[in-house]
């Protein structure tokens, strides 16, 4: 083989080489994103999904380590206010929600059975819905015959006033308040009905 045959054969060598790195490289990056946190891959692609779904986690607060009462004051869908200074004495359930997050129409019968099974004791619920307007959020309390009243917190006061337990992006988000007003648990996401109901119990035992 003559000297000038040999250096395109190199170079073909070299071209080949390269491109093999290059493919590699392309691999491990995208075993990274495969590994990426679920809620930091699920917030980076933009899944029109407007939410950042939590992980179904369930935190209860002893009783000697709870916070203060909340402080809640807005106004209902129909108009009326409401505010916790009206709340001592009832356990009280506040689920945050809006109509075209998925898990809030997954959990709603739940909720609903729920409201039901623990109104006679008297445990009062509220839904906080945070985007919608007055008709998105009547058509979907219609559509899963939703008894009890929601907040319309579509300026985020409601919201605002309970960042400490819950997280802006996080929907939905489920509190159980005890007869003080003060949190004695949180749902961060998707609410379970049996896990629910327990907590529920444990505050009205108090």
């Amino acid at each position: 083989m003559t000297h000038t045959e040999a250096a395109p054969r190199r170079r073909l060598r070299g071209a080949l080489m390269r491109l093999a790195a290059s493919a590699l490289a392309a691999v491990v990056v995208l075993s990274g994103c495969a590994a990426q946190d679920p809620l930091a891959q699920q917030a980076a692609e933009g899944s029109n999904k407007n939410y950042i779904a939590g992980d179904g986690s369930v935190t209860e607060y002893a009783a000697a380590e709870r916070g203060e009462p909340v402080q809640v004051d807005g106004v209902l869908y129909d108009g009326e206010p409401v505010s916790s200074a009206d709340w001592p004495g009832q356990v009280t359930v506040l689920n945050f929600w809006y109509a075209a997050c998925a898990p809030c129409r997954e959990e709603a019968p739940d909720l609903v059975a729920l409201h039901e099974e623990y109104q006679p004791e008297g445990v009062q619920f509220y839904g906080v819905n945070i985007r919608d307007g007055e008709k998105n959020a009547e058509a979907f309390e219609r559509n899963f015959g939703i008894p009890y009243p929601s907040f319309n917190d579509s300026d985020g006061g409601v919201l605002l006033s309970m960042t400490s337990y819950v997280p802006p992006q996080a929907v939905p988000t489920t509190l159980v308040l005890d007869k003080e007003g003060r949190v004695a648990a949180r749902i961060l996401g998707l609410a379970d009905k049996g896990t629910l109901s327990a907590l529920i119990d444990s505050a009205l035992a108090e």
